[in-house]
């Protein structure tokens, strides 16, 4: 049985998060120089990194100038709430008069100081990771927020090609500055492109200036890297959308402002065999897509928040030819495939804004991990770098002879490791190891010493129990646990509403840190170790029909443009039967029943009749 020192009182102090000692060097700034009816791209390589080469010109520049300025737009892309706080405003005065004395130089030096002191990433872009493939040249970035991931790829095709290439992977230098001379990319200039460690100019002919970014990279964007390629290797329902269709609904986002309280999602309705629709929240604005028909072979109704996200992609999207949604299921991440000719642009968003792919997701936990020695990973590995660099499953199974559950745990742990990608986008999987260096996955593992602590209070037998689940009509399931704490010699009891989409609601504690500050600086240890002990308990229980004793599930049917929305729970012996129309008051049917065998019985039975009958379900798998 694993114990720890470590203390689990919640004093709500949260240390920085550790990151990696890497530091990016340059041989010199990536720029875009202009000479008349020419341009030259130069993009820096990573002096610590194995030298990474391409060079050609850019058949399509326009395509290229609007492809890296959406990418951008995703780097400094920052949706997280911000709710009013005087804080900033009380120092900001405080700076300004303690300045007031100051020269010009003394007083600017005093405010990149005090930026450094509260926020050193404002004025921090980490520079993308890049690779070169043999089929293709593609940046990885996320957001600043860490809630958008984006994979901006170049088919060889988009280039006329001068001179070979060096295959690998490396940071490049990535700025404002950058960004700004990007702009003077025109279509009537003979453009050219380069990736090297020295811009340009082949290696070894140097260059007088140099640059040294002494940014250290966090831990949380490269954990969001592994939480990225877990998420995009689940299962998923696929939908084709047009140009038009997404802009369509972004025109409406735009013109019609979020009204407070009120829902702020997008509602996919897929049916088999039917265009699929997607329903703007809540304005209750339907959609009609008019690419292609869902080819499911289930219907599914799936919610997605963080909407305005996309509107990232408003200066590539004039370009884009298809669209491709793939959706994990309510809350859940969705990825968007932008496809413009030789130029794709993958776009990971996680189910919430505030829900970013390093601090709020395990998708690692989901997938199989450790069941083997790990020499099928090496394997993989191996091949694909010294060999393919890009291959799919069938062929990995073919080239490696790692089949079944084994290829699929392989590829996965290769994942985790950072050494392999998989390209939503073309379905393979790729080498891309994320940093020169192999990862301390130990240091990784946790997101912070909380999890860390709340983790070791389930191994104890009798630590953390759910003493009782409440399931509240209209507001969601609440939890009641107990978690007891050795160290303290005392026990806690954390308390939670689980919303039906499977967010937090409302959430309180017993413990000293929860009445200080509630969850201002992150939930405590206890209220974690709750909400991964029902995590369990639900992995089991879906296992088995019969371990079902508290179940709510809701439908949705349309016709026309009124929906219909039925919600049945299951609670011991008894099931509540609500339904009515979408925005009005609900009647009300409850059913008891002489054993709870009985009442499950009926309960499934009904799921059945209702499924037969059309209805969608509306709440995530």
């Amino acid at each position: 049985m694993a114990t720890t020192t470590e203390p689990v009182e919640d004093t709500g102090e949260v240390p920085p998060p550790p990151s990696t000692g890497a530091q990016l060097a340059y041989a010199g700034a990536s720029r875009v120089a202009t000479t008349g009816n020419s341009a030259q791209i130069e993009l820096f390589g990573n002096l610590a990194r194995p030298p990474v080469r391409f060079e050609g010109k850019l058949k399509n520049p326009l395509r290229f100038r609007e492809a890296v300025s959406a990418m951008y737009t995703i780097v400094g892309s920052d949706f997280r709430y911000a709710p009013k706080d005087r804080t900033q405003y009380i120092a900001y005065l405080r700076l300004k008069r303690d300045a007031a004395p100051l020269g010009v130089w003394h007083a600017q030096q005093a405010y990149f100081s005090w930026i450094l002191r509260n926020d050193p990433t404002a004025l921090a872009i980490l520079d993308p990771i890049v690779s070169v493939h043999p089929d293709q040249v593609m940046f990885e970035t996320f957001g600043k927020d860490e809630s958008t991931y984006a994979c901006l790829a170049f088919k060889r095709t988009a280039f006329e090609e001068a001179g070979l290439p060096t295959f690998g992977t490396t940071n490049v230098d990535f700025s404002d500055a950058l960004y700004a001379s990007a702009q003077q990319i025109r279509g009537y200039r003979d453009t050219s492109f380069a990736i090297g460690q020295d811009g340009a100019k082949p290696t070894g002919e140097g260059r007088k200036d140099t640059l040294e970014k002494k940014l250290q990279v966090p831990d949380s964007w490269l954990r969001g890297f592994l939480q990225v390629q877990s998420a995009a290797t689940l299962p998923f329902d696929h939908v084709r959308l047009a140009p038009m269709d997404l802009y369509n609904v972004l025109r409406h986002l735009r013109m019609n402002g979020d009204r407070k309280g009120k829902k702020r999602g997008l509602r996919f309705e897929l049916v088999p065999g039917q265009q699929p629709r997607i329903v703007a929240e809540p304005w209750e604005t339907v959609f009609t897509t008019t690419e292609d028909v869902f080819r499911g072979k289930a219907a599914r109704l799936v919610r997605v928040w963080g909407r305005r996200r996309l509107m990232t992609m408003k200066r590539i999207l004039p370009f884009v030819e298809s669209v491709d949604v793939y959706l994990l299921g309510s809350g859940l991440p969705s990825f968007w495939v932008f496809r413009a000719g030789d130029i794709t642009l993958t776009l990971g968003l996680t189910g919430f804004t505030s829900a970013n792919w390093s601090s709020a997701l395990g998708f690692d936990l989901l997938l199989p991990r450790k069941t083997q020695d790990g020499e099928p990973t090496k394997k993989i590995v191996n091949f694909l770098k010294e060999n393919r660099w890009k291959a799919d499953a069938k062929e990995l199974a073919n080239e490696t002879g790692v089949k079944g559950a084994g290829l699929v745990e392989a590829v996965q742990v290769g994942c985790q490791n950072g050494e392999l990608m998989y390209d939503i986008a073309n379905g393979v999987y790729r080498y891309r190891p994320i940093t020169d260096q192999p990862l301390d996955l130990a240091r990784l593992q946790f997101r912070n010493m909380r999890e860390k602590v709340a983790h070791d209070l389930l191994t104890r037998r009798g630590a953390v129990k759910i003493q009782s689940e409440n399931r509240i009509a209209g507001i969601g399931l609440e939890l009641t646990g107990q978690v007891s704490v050795e160290e303290d010699k005392r026990d806690y009891r954390p308390q939670m509403v689980l919303a039906d989409e499977g967010q937090v609601r409302k959430v309180t504690c017993t413990c000293a840190g929860f009445r200080k500050q509630g969850i201002k600086a992150g939930p405590c240890v206890h209220l974690i170790a709750l909400r991964l002990a029902f995590a369990e308990k639900e992995a089991k229980k879906s296992k088995s029909d019969d371990a079902v004793k508290f179940e709510t599930r809701a439908f949705a049917k349309r016709d026309g443009e009124v929906e219909h929305v039925v919600q049945i729970s299951l609670e011991r012996d008894r099931i509540k039967y609500r339904w009515g129309l979408s925005g009005q008051a609900m009647r009300l049917q409850t059913m008891k029943f002489n054993h709870d065998t009985d009442a499950r019985a009926a309960y499934f039975t009904k799921l059945a009749e209702l499924d037969a009958k059309g209805y969608l379900d509306a709440i995530a798998e």
